[in-house]
């Protein structure tokens, strides 16, 4: 029986995640950045917005999170047992059933996306969500075939294939790129609609570039809807809870939506630009670990008590990995937020006003930004550990929570306090983060007991915040120099105050004798002594 994974070799797996995700992410932020200049925050990036969470759902429920909860677990174990012709032919079986499942939605949802939009965006008027709802007809069955990439996926990080999978949507954004600057010019409904075709086509492509990787790992399978061999039951019964689980977190998401759309159309539109950054270091160094961990920790043998030593150990060391990085994106967000805001969106349409209603949502985010990725990773531990009920119970009493704080921070606060309606959107961020904390506290709590016991994070935190916070005060005495009283920071500006917050952390962290920062430069190092 095989072990799992080194640690370094993990690492290295993080890293390639990363890099990936890293791709994918800039030109992720292109693409926002076009759409911030054409769309600004207007209602029509809201039907934009709105229109692209509709058909996600199917994304989302059987793509990355359900299925590679129940699949890479399972397939990673039989090819560590040296079952590899059962391996493939669990793969192929679980391919024919989610393309079964995919079509089927697929065709739903193009049938009912109007009666869907109504349902999803009760605060629009009729021409912005007759708009949203010719979007969402454009895009459904785009999320069909990244469904398929999802299997794709799967596949590849289980063989230890991380970058292509996680590149890959490079490919959906360069695709929606070049259709929405090419027709810029032909006013705000047509460049949404471009989008939409643009998403469309990058789905495709997206799918395909990754297809011939996997055919070299999975030769001889066969793509066929059965039951068989047993393992592909074991798949099921651990989909199906995963499924639950992201379905509870898919109708929060979609509570959010209804609630903004309350707020006001443009409140959606600066919600989706929000959520393209707060998910930044969310995928970066939250979903690079866990993807690479998460095989690794299916594969661990040895008696149940060795493997939860094994777990244990491997759980502290990724949850320092994740700290190092998302304790400084949160203060950057509640600090810095405007100067992120100016550097990757101020142009065209998106002014001043803009950039400082987004540090607002922004500073909302960064309440349970670091909760929200740490238990991604407890619940990629009881995925390993093919238990996919507990991160299900966890989620629904987020979303009791989450909802009803949410309407509290988005409607009843702003009321209350006598401020603009459309502060109410930093509320609705807010919100989730206090709920993100339940979550992973219910998660410590329940891994804690499996495991025996859970490593704190609390004396690591330490050097981190302080190193986070150092580097915010050079931050604002850089802006108090650099920004007029009373302005926002333009796009330049903000790329210096980014950066000079970011040399600082690392500087302090180093400083401090932070262990993670001192592998980031031995690691450099020798990677350039070997090139010179």
């Amino acid at each position: 029986m095989a072990d799992a994974a080194p640690a370094g070799r993990t690492g290295s797996g993080a890293l390639l995640v990363a890099a990936g995700i890293l791709v994918s992410r800039v030109l992720g932020f292109v693409r926002d950045a076009v759409l911030a200049h054409v769309l600004g925050t207007t209602a029509t990036s809201g039907a934009l917005r709105a229109a692209l969470r509709i058909p996600n759902l199917l994304q989302n429920l059987f793509g990355e999170g359900a299925l590679s909860a129940s699949f890479i677990p399972v397939y990673s174990r039989l090819r560590a047992d040296g079952r590899d012709a059962e391996a493939r032919d669990t793969a192929g079986a679980v391919l024919a059933l989610l393309a079964l499942l995919s079509a089927a939605i697929v065709a739903l949802g193009v049938t009912f996306a109007g009666p869907l939009v109504a349902l999803l965006t009760p605060g629009f008027d009729a021409p912005t969500r007759a708009l949203t709802t010719t979007l969402v007809r454009i895009m459904f069955p785009g999320t069909g075939l990244l469904v398929l990439s999802a299997w794709c996926l799967g596949v590849l990080n289980s063989h230890r294939r991380f970058f292509l999978s996680y590149a890959s949507p490079a490919l959906w954004n360069v695709a929606i790129i070049a259709m929405v600057w090419f027709g810029r010019r032909d006013g705000l409904e047509a460049g949404a609609t471009l989008f939409a075709w643009g998403a469309l086509a990058g789905s495709a492509l997206q799918l395909l570039v990754q297809l011939p990787a996997v055919g070299a790992h999975v030769r001889g399978m066969r793509v066929r809807p059965a039951l068989e061999p047993p393992p592909v039951r074991t798949v099921l019964r651990n989909f199906v809870p995963a499924l639950g689980s992201r379905g509870v977190a898919q109708l929060g998401g979609f509570i959010d939506l209804q609630i903004a759309t309350l707020v006001s159309a443009s409140a959606v539109g600066a919600l989706g630009l929000a959520q393209a950054v707060t998910m930044l270091p969310v995928s970066l160094f939250g979903m690079a670990v866990t993807a690479a961990e998460l095989p690794a920790m299916s594969s661990v043998g040895g008696d149940a008590r060795a493997r939860d030593a094994a777990l244990a150990t491997r759980l502290a060391a990724s949850q320092r990995r994740i700290a190092y990085f998302v304790v400084p994106s949160a203060v950057a967000f509640a600090a810095l937020g405007d100067a992120i805001a100016a550097a990757l969106y101020r142009s065209g349409r998106f002014g001043a006003a803009d950039v400082r209603w987004l540090w607002a949502i922004l500073a909302g985010a960064a309440l349970g930004l670091l909760a929200s990725t740490l238990a991604r990773l407890a619940s990629s531990a009881f995925f390993a550990l093919q238990d996919t009920r507990t991160p299900l119970r966890m989620a629904m009493l987020r979303l009791a929570l989450g909802v009803g704080l949410a309407w509290l921070g988005a409607i009843e606060v702003p009321r209350l306090l006598g401020v603009d309606e459309r502060w109410g959107a930093a509320g609705l961020t807010a919100a989730g983060g206090v709920a993100g904390w339940l979550e992973y506290a219910l998660l410590r709590r329940a891994l804690g007991r499996r495991l025996g016991g859970f490593p704190s994070l609390g004396a690591a935190l330490v050097p981190l915040w302080g190193a986070a916070l150092l580097a915010a005060g050079a931050a604002w005495a850089l802006k108090w120099w650099l920004v007029p009283a009373g302005d926002a920071p333009t796009r330049l500006t903000g790329v210096a105050l980014l950066a000079a917050y970011g040399a600082t952390y690392g500087a302090a962290t180093l400083a401090f004798g932070v262990g993670e920062a001192r592998a980031l430069v031995a690691r450099a190092t020798r990677r350039g002594t070997r090139r010179a």
